[in-house]
């Protein structure tokens, strides 16, 4: 998948910690649009965003991150909590004067945007979880391996081919510190005390994220929709862009 010619990279450092900024202009109107900020999951970058991304960017000003120790941004010397990655954000955020954004986290992005919203609530309008992590009924590092490999066979060719080689550059060392942050995340507490509007939204086919879990948060959620994409597993945003594009922008429209 190529890069779009008018993405801009940049490298943003907050504290001690640095991030790699993937944006695409929104459309030049003489009143201010949406801002979409998209935050990956565990061992993975920008690019599995890609085609969402450059739908949104059709509506508003958008930004993809790769967070420290993922993609192409350098890893830390230990381990980073999900608090510390909201800090990150938040000071990334306020490099970029972009003022209160659509945050939109995918499986392990879920907790960075749940977390940004409660520790910085003057940052976020609206929060959109896909494909949220980790299903308290199923919290075991073996439950969740066995999962992601049955969502593997599920997977598109160019997903998988993401997926993959995305896992290769994070490394083993770097998922393995990451991975007991993520399991340990309450999720649920942490998103009732979230006041901006959510969306919750996973694909029908998605074993990670099952129905009941994605329900459950929607109603912990003060103002929170569920949506189930059809047919699509646990990357719906690359999978099926046009429809979660459009369940994002009906959610800012409402």
């Amino acid at each position: 998948m190529s890069v779009p010619t008018e993405m801009r990279a940049k490298v943003i450092t907050a504290g001690s910690l640095s991030s790699h900024v993937y944006s695409l202009a929104g459309p030049h109107t003489r009143s201010a649009g949406p801002v979409f900020v998209l935050l990956h999951g565990i061992g993975m970058s920008h690019r599995y965003y890609r085609r969402l991304q450059t739908l949104l960017a059709g509506h508003g000003d958008t930004h993809s991150i790769d967070l420290p120790g993922f993609g192409a941004a350098a890893k830390p010397d230990r381990q980073i909590s999900v608090a510390e990655y909201a800090a990150v954000i938040a000071g990334t955020l306020e490099t970029l004067g972009t003022g209160p954004v659509v945050v939109v986290g995918h499986s392990m992005g879920t907790q960075f945007a749940t977390e940004l919203a409660v520790l910085h609530p003057d940052l976020v309008s609206h929060v959109v979880l896909i494909g949220p992590v980790v299903d308290s009924a199923r919290r075991s590092v073996l439950r969740q391996s066995l999962r992601l490999g049955l969502d593997s066979l599920m997977e598109s060719p160019s997903g998988n081919a993401i997926v993959f080689t995305d896992y290769v550059r994070s490394g083993l060392r770097w998922y393995l510190t990451e991975l007991p942050v993520m399991m340990s995340y309450d999720l649920e507490e942490r998103l009732s005390q979230v006041l901006q509007p959510v969306l919750v939204a996973r694909g029908s086919r998605d074993p990670v994220a099952p129905r009941s879990w994605c329900r459950k948060l929607s109603a912990i959620a003060r103002h929170g929709r569920f949506v189930e994409i059809p047919g699509e597993p646990h990357i719906v945003q690359h999978g099926a862009a046009a429809r979660m594009a459009a369940d994002i922008l009906a959610l800012i429209h409402t």
